[in-house]
């Protein structure tokens, strides 16, 4: 487990090799050691894991933490390159690890006759190792440094193909956008130190699992900068505006942004700081809450959209809501779990999604599709069973993770609002049923629709072995990964619960077992069926519309056209944005360039210049080019210097 850093050595020597040379090698070797290095960062992982389980000297959290070398030592701040090996850090870097790899094979297909083939693994390398840092390291001051190692990362792969300017613009949109976010996280951090006089997150659950000092004012400030932080970073409702459009980078960019690195950071460290959100009730609502409203509403958002990667954009800021909505109720294990499912067949959404892409010669708009399983039989199995895994149809993952965390919300009691559970199971109930439409309203208009396209012009073909082999492992995940936790109705044991529980839980929550024990399992399946049964509506609804009476979704976009722009347009968040923010930043901005930089800035270096020219024209008379003339004035000079002294001194 000492050993567990090397998981982000490999992908950094992936990224110097691809990133320095790999335009001078030939490019199978370039995917080899883009591929590779991920490929070893899993087996340090998985090694690790098997460590861990036979390890008999963890203690009560069951951890172990290391450093390699120190980093930072000023005054009291002490801060070493360390790492914490946990059942929470092993989880996420087993799930990081696994899916890039996968997406990387993927890449070696969907990127093979792109210009900058290196550039783009070098990229994808560094993505990689900057998240295993993020969730390896056992203090916030490195994990801040894989926060924006992710930043900087989907900035570069965004705008991957930055001669497109939506590319580049979508690029700088994400970067500008979580700097703001980011601004906050700092600020969390600060105050942390600043009153806690500690980073490690093993010092810091220490000294909060007993009586503090400070009220809970404190760890509410605390608690909410750190969570605008993760506002950003999880394109959560009000900054959720970069993901859609993120969807302008190469599709397995996409979904390693979407399942398996950025967007994740923000539930990771909400969970890996559980013992410190806790002591504040009123930002745990907050986050449950902002984390309901966040899934409702860009669930409903994906409802009319018609890019096929951008329902699924949508979709994920849906399903961190989700995630934020569990651990704002305290079920920190729980949201992880969704999580873990999530990253299987969300990653295999997205790259099904650049199968169809890829295999119908670039075009996103699924108003130019339909009938596609005809042509691409493995990439539409695939693409059903993550829509069934994210709509929760029994028996696949989601279906375990979904219900977990409407089960959960169901149960809760926060106390400050004891309602609040059962409106945000409410919320949550209603979002599965969006959810169940939409991913099938999706699943309609690409493959099982008449074609409305021209075979000549798209000629749909399915794609190659080695984007296929990726699809078909993830879709092993999509449906069994949720059997890691099944809920107590199945009287089989739940694996995953108290593995997370003992970091996520400080004895103030009820574990895995004790949570289902003290409910009544006929309520427990009265609560899964009526989910199951809202599910299966919305998979109706969308066969209904989208196969029985196709031609009828047009006339039902006229009789609520208000209602339907008002969606399309993604309720005009970006259009509030433009002129609250964007319009009067560039007005401020040409004020700023007109009157300080133009008048003041320029206008002082050109007085400069103007003093220095009119200074050399006095004396421009004097150089004459005659020699009789130097020496007249060398002459007088001599003169006038003699008669000085000679007045000074008399």
């Amino acid at each position: 487990m000492q050993y567990i850093h090397l998981a982000i050595l490999w992908p950094l020597i992936g990224l110097l090799v691809n990133g320095l040379f790999g335009r001078h090698l030939p490019r199978k070797l370039v995917g080899f050691v883009g591929c590779f290095s991920v490929f070893l960062s899993f087996m340090v992982s998985l090694y690790a894991f098997v460590m861990y389980l036979g390890s008999q000297t963890l203690g009560l959290f069951g951890e172990y933490e290391y450093y390699i070398l120190p980093w930072i030592e000023v005054a009291d701040l002490k801060i070493n390159y360390g790492f914490l090996v946990d059942p929470l850090s092993l989880l996420m870097a087993l799930t990081v690890s696994l899916v890039s790899f996968l997406v990387h094979v993927y890449s070696l297909g969907y990127m093979a006759d792109d210009d900058g083939y290196s550039r783009f693994f070098a990229y994808l390398n560094l993505f990689v190792a900057m998240m295993l840092t993020l969730v390896l390291a056992n203090n916030l001051v490195l994990m801040f440094i894989g926060w924006e190692g992710v930043g900087l990362s989907s900035y570069l792969l965004i705008g991957f193909w930055y001669r497109r300017k939506a590319a580049a613009d979508a690029g700088m949109k994400a970067f500008v956008v979580n700097r703001l976010g980011d601004f906050a996280f700092l600020i969390g951090i600060f105050l942390t130190f600043w009153f806690l006089h500690n980073m490690r997150f093993t010092a810091l659950r220490a000294e909060l699992s007993g009586p503090t000092e400070y009220g809970p004012y404190l760890f509410t400030a605390i608690a909410l900068f750190l969570f605008v932080g993760a506002i950003g970073k999880s394109a959560q409702f009000p900054l959720h505006v970069w993901l859609p459009d993120a969807m302008e980078g190469p599709t397995p960019v996409s979904a390693l942004i979407h399942a398996a690195t950025m967007v994740t950071a923000g539930v990771y460290m909400v969970c890996r700081l559980n013992f410190l959100f806790t002591w504040s009730s009123f930002a745990l609502l907050v986050i449950a809450f902002l984390g309901g409203f966040t899934a409702i509403f860009a669930a409903s958002i994906a409802l009319v959209q018609n890019d096929i990667k951008r329902v699924l954009a949508y979709s994920t800021i849906s399903q961190l809501g989700y995630m934020f909505l569990a651990a704002g109720l305290g079920a920190f294990w729980i949201a992880i779990f969704h999580l873990f499912t999530h990253a299987f067949f969300k990653s295999l959404l997205f790259l099904s999604a650049g199968s169809v892409i890829h295999g119908v010669r670039g075009e996103q708009d699924m108003r130019k599709m339909g009938g596609l399983a005809r042509y691409m039989p493995q990439t539409y199995w695939n693409f059903l069973i993550g829509a069934m895994a994210i709509s929760g149809i029994p028996l696949l993952a989601g279906f375990f993770s979904k219900d977990a965390i409407l089960f959960a919300a169901f149960q809760a009691k926060p106390e400050l609002i004891p309602s609040a559970g059962t409106i945000l199971w409410i919320v949550g109930i209603a979002t599965a049923l969006l959810t169940a439409f939409y991913m099938f309203r999706q699943v309609y208009m690409v493959f099982l629709t008449p074609p409305r396209f021209e075979e000549s012009e798209l000629r749909p073909h399915e794609v190659s072995w080695v984007m296929l082999v990726p699809l078909w492992l993830l879709s092993i995940g999509s449906v069994f990964g949720g059997y890691l936790a099944l809920p107590a109705l199945f009287r089989l044991p739940n694996l995953l619960g108290p593995f997370l529980q003992r970091t996520l839980a400080l004895g103030t929550e009820k574990s895995a077992e004790e949570l289902h024990r003290a409910s009544d399992l006929l309520r427990e399946g009265l609560l899964m069926g009526v989910s199951v049964v809202l599910v299966l509506a919305g998979v109706g609804l969308a066969y209904y519309l989208y196969r029985v009476r196709w031609g009828v979704t047009e006339r039902l976009k006229r009789m609520f056209a208000a209602p339907y722009r008002l969606l399309l347009n993604k309720y005009y968040v970006d259009e509030l944005y433009d002129a609250a923010v964007v319009t009067p930043g560039r007005t401020f901005a040409a004020a700023v360039d007109e009157v300080v930089d133009r008048g003041v800035v320029d206008g002082l270096v050109n007085l400069v210049a103007f003093v220095v020219g009119a200074f050399g024209q006095l004396l421009r008379p004097l150089q004459t080019g005659f020699v009789r003339n130097y020496a007249w004035y060398v002459g007088s000079g001599a003169v006038a210097l003699v008669i000085i002294l000679w007045l000074v001194r008399g």
